[in-house]
């Protein structure tokens, strides 16, 4: 893994397995099937569930900084715990509550390359217990707005022309014919894109057995497709946690700058008045 930009942020299931007693060491399991972990997880790592707990449980948005602080406090996580977090689904909501970590300032938040399911296929144990871990009194960071894009940067970024949107949900829910993964409830009023995005779906930054791909394949996967490090990189998906998977990989495993995540995603802006949509493919405009 030294290939990548930033490869500390990346740990491998030999590692975990090497760590699973270490006080210094927080394992977080989050996965997009919320039953997922009661069924077995990794022995001493505590489940968030990224529906009642990742997000205010009144309005659509994040956690506020007193919610994610008595969260990271009862999960007996310090400023100089180093957590590692991973889940089902290639990481997507183990990714999301990365870019969480980060934007309120945790210091040592690292990814488990592969997730549950490299875990799974390399016939790993998972135990049903729930571990207990003494509460501390975190205290979080400002939030670090450098890593959010909400929709007025959208906005602007289609005026000024000055950022790359990168749609990392699937083709047909790209080019409108869907609106919504099957089975998936939060959605919108219209299926499209936002007007110039390129679509390069999460899972193409992926192997099989839910690693990620070597730095020379990810860079053959945005740069040829014409987004560079010359400019911010917004990625979007439906509801934020696709794009905060692509998101790891442009910050963290390439290097980039200047990555933003827009959490807000599809659920807001197909759902916004007077916000311009376009559907069908990406055409060659796109990669000026």
């Amino acid at each position: 893994m030294g290939e990548y930009k930033h490869p500390e942020v990346l740990v491998s299931t030999d590692w975990v397995a090497a760590h699973v007693d270490d006080p210094k060491v927080r394992l977080v399991e989050v996965d997009v099937d919320t039953s997922a972990y009661e069924k077995g997880h990794i022995r001493n790592a505590v489940g968030w569930n990224w529906t009642s707990q990742l997000q205010d449980n009144v309005r659509r948005d994040l956690l506020g900084q007193r919610d994610f602080e008595q969260l990271m406090s009862d999960s007996g996580i310090a400023r100089d715990t180093t957590v590692v977090l991973y889940g089902d689904n290639n990481n997507w909501f183990a990714a999301y509550a990365f870019w969480q970590l980060k934007y309120f300032g945790h210091p040592d938040v690292r990814l488990m390359n592969g997730g549950r399911k490299k875990w799974e296929l390399e016939n790993r144990p998972l135990t049903t217990e729930v571990p207990k871990f003494p509460p501390t009194h975190y205290k979080a960071q400002p939030p670090d707005e450098s890593l959010r894009a909400r929709r007025e940067r959208i906005f602007q970024a289609l005026d000024r022309r000055d950022a790359y949107l990168v749609d990392v949900r699937s083709p047909d829910e790209f080019t409108g014919k869907v609106i919504a993964p099957p089975g998936m409830t939060e959605t919108a009023q219209r299926g499209g894109h936002i007007p110039g995005a390129f679509n390069i779906p999460w899972s193409k930054a992926a192997n099989e057995d839910g690693t990620f791909k070597s730095y020379d394949e990810l860079v053959k996967l945005y740069e040829g497709q014409g987004v560079r490090p010359d400019r911010e990189v917004i990625a979007y998906c439906r509801i934020g946690e696709r794009s905060s998977h692509s998101w790891f990989v442009l910050k963290y495993l390439l290097g980039y700058d200047r990555v933003k995540n827009y959490d807000g995603s599809w659920t807001e802006w197909g759902n916004l008045v007077d916000a311009p949509i376009e559907k069908g493919e990406a055409t060659a405009a796109h990669a000026s």
